[in-house]
């Protein structure tokens, strides 16, 4: 059963509303699967706009704006507002929605970083909400029985029901409600299940609302197309995509067509076993099981503690800077750049790893990113480049390997560029994910797959190193024993095994 509650004939847009809505209101996070998909899931609803102006009918075209590679589709529940809804309680909120239909909020990825969750531009442009075809009663079905399906060419891609969602539809609809006043007319967008992915040109995406057995809105169907005309990075900032919003966008690093990450690669993670060992073992003592193993370039040159005696262990959480250039600062510089996102979004136990070209004439932070790390349990900084506010840094008390100090801000001689990318740093590449060991002797980068044995070698060299230390204390000469020859080794052994 469907339900026509009114069009607006003037305006070909609004052909499934009753007219041009007041206000759009989109969900961030709201099904399980998709929370689960992206590994976070959010203790409250949140929210953002979408312009009127985005609203397109069924049939429409959709532009992929030249230079752009993101163009993401969200298959979603659309409900439309009845009655006025101000403060209302869970019990009554279903009563102020009016119908439900189909609703396709695409997204640009490749502008989303710079909007930072607001997805004015990433999210609002013509076209990016297709809502339709058809209605439904909202009186005639129950809020907890809606299915959300949608068809890339024909193979379906999302398919998740209201059941399925961590906020039900009527608290979204109450929750709303705390805030300003719903009014009759008003879509809220409730959000996409996982399957969401990248649509390109000539691609159909169909989204289809129903009740199993029941109404059904029809199928919304929507062509992608490419446009010509590209932004101007006069007026504002241009796109830019990296490995994070491919992945994000895709839905998975393998349907981005990346590398598998190091935890999908079947690789150990840094338990908290393993860091201990790590933090026990010195540098030079895991650079030895390094090189015996073939690796000879594992050593990130030319950095120095802030602090005395510190060390870092934790896994690589990587930044790149690129070489400035006016047009492309102004660009990337300002704003959520990458800078601020990878300190914004670096883990407990990880370290930013750096790419600043060795170049030591410019800071590559300061001490308010360094704060930042700090609360979010950054276990330290690695950069082959400056850092100013040095000693205020260092107050702090996070760890920050560098090449010393340097007053400069950004814009000097960088462009902050892309995050959790394959890097060089000191001469060492470095990929998310790699274990990274600091100390007074230097850092090393550690792949993984082999940290555990290299770890548990270091160790027991180490204990093996002890021993020897003694024997020349005794005053035993060096030759035959550093290294053991089998004279000593089966003595070293003996004493081993009592």
């Amino acid at each position: 059963m469907t339900v026509d509650i009114g069009t607006d004939a003037a305006d070909p847009r609004f052909a499934a509303l009753p007219g041009r809505p007041g206000k759009i209101i989109a969900i961030h996070l709201s099904y399980a699967s998709r929370a689960d998909q992206r590994g976070r899931r959010p203790a409250a609803p949140s929210y953002f706009f979408k312009p009127s102006s985005s609203v397109a009918a069924s049939g429409s075209t959709i532009e992929r704006p030249a230079g752009t590679e993101l163009l993401a589709f969200e298959g979603e529940i659309a409900l439309v507002i009845g009655a006025p809804a101000r403060r209302v309680g869970l019990a009554d909120a279903w009563s102020h929605v009016a119908a439900v239909t189909a609703a396709n909020d695409f997204g640009l990825y490749d502008l989303r970083a710079n909007d930072k969750g607001s997805n004015v531009r990433s999210k609002g442009g013509d076209g990016y909400t297709p809502i339709g075809p058809a209605l439904i009663d909202a009186r005639a079905i129950d809020p907890q029985t809606l299915r959300v399906r949608t068809w890339l060419n024909g193979d379906l891609v999302q398919d998740d029901s209201s059941a399925g969602m961590i906020f039900p539809l009527t608290q979204l609809v109450a929750d709303l409600s705390q805030h300003f006043t719903l009014e009759t007319g008003d879509v809220i967008l409730t959000g996409t299940p996982a399957g969401s992915s990248v649509a390109g040109p000539g691609d159909v995406v169909e989204v289809e609302v129903d009740v199993p057995g029941g109404p059904s809105t029809g199928r919304l169907v929507t062509t992608v197309v490419q446009g010509e005309t590209p932004f101007d990075g006069d007026l504002g900032s241009l796109p830019a995509a990296d490995d994070l919003q491919r992945t994000e966008a895709w839905g998975s690093r393998e349907a981005a067509g990346l590398p598998a990450a190091v935890a999908d690669a079947g690789t150990p993670a840094l338990s908290e076993e393993l860091r201990a060992k790590l933090l026990e073992a010195p540098t030079a003592g895991l650079s030895a099981q390094l090189r015996k193993r073939g690796h000879h370039s594992c050593f990130i040159d030319g950095v120095h503690a802030n602090l005395d005696g510190a060390k870092i262990v934790g896994t690589a959480k990587t930044l790149r800077f690129v070489p400035f250039r006016e047009d492309l600062f102004a660009a990337h510089g300002g704003g959520y750049n990458a800078q601020k996102r990878a300190f914004d979004a670096v883990g407990e136990g990880e370290v930013i790893v750096i790419e600043a070209r060795g170049d030591d004439t410019t800071g590559t932070l300061g001490d308010i990113l360094a704060l930042r790390a700090r609360a979010r349990g950054a276990a330290g900084v690695v950069t082959d480049g400056g850092v100013r506010d040095f000693d205020a840094v260092a107050e702090i008390g996070l760890p920050v390997f560098s090449k010393g100090a340097h007053p400069s801000v950004l814009g000097r001689k960088h462009v902050p560029w892309e995050h959790d990318v394959t890097i060089a740093c000191g001469g060492a590449t470095v990929q998310p994910g790699d274990i990274i060991v600091g100390d007074g002797d230097g850092v090393v980068v550690i792949p993984p797959a082999i940290a555990e044995e290299v770890a548990d070698d270091a160790l027991a060299q180490e204990v093996e190193d002890a021993w020897i230390a003694e024997r020349v204390a005794e005053g035993h000469p060096v030759d035959g024993l550093f290294p053991m020859n089998a004279e000593w080794r089966a003595r070293y052994d003996a004493e081993r095994t009592r």
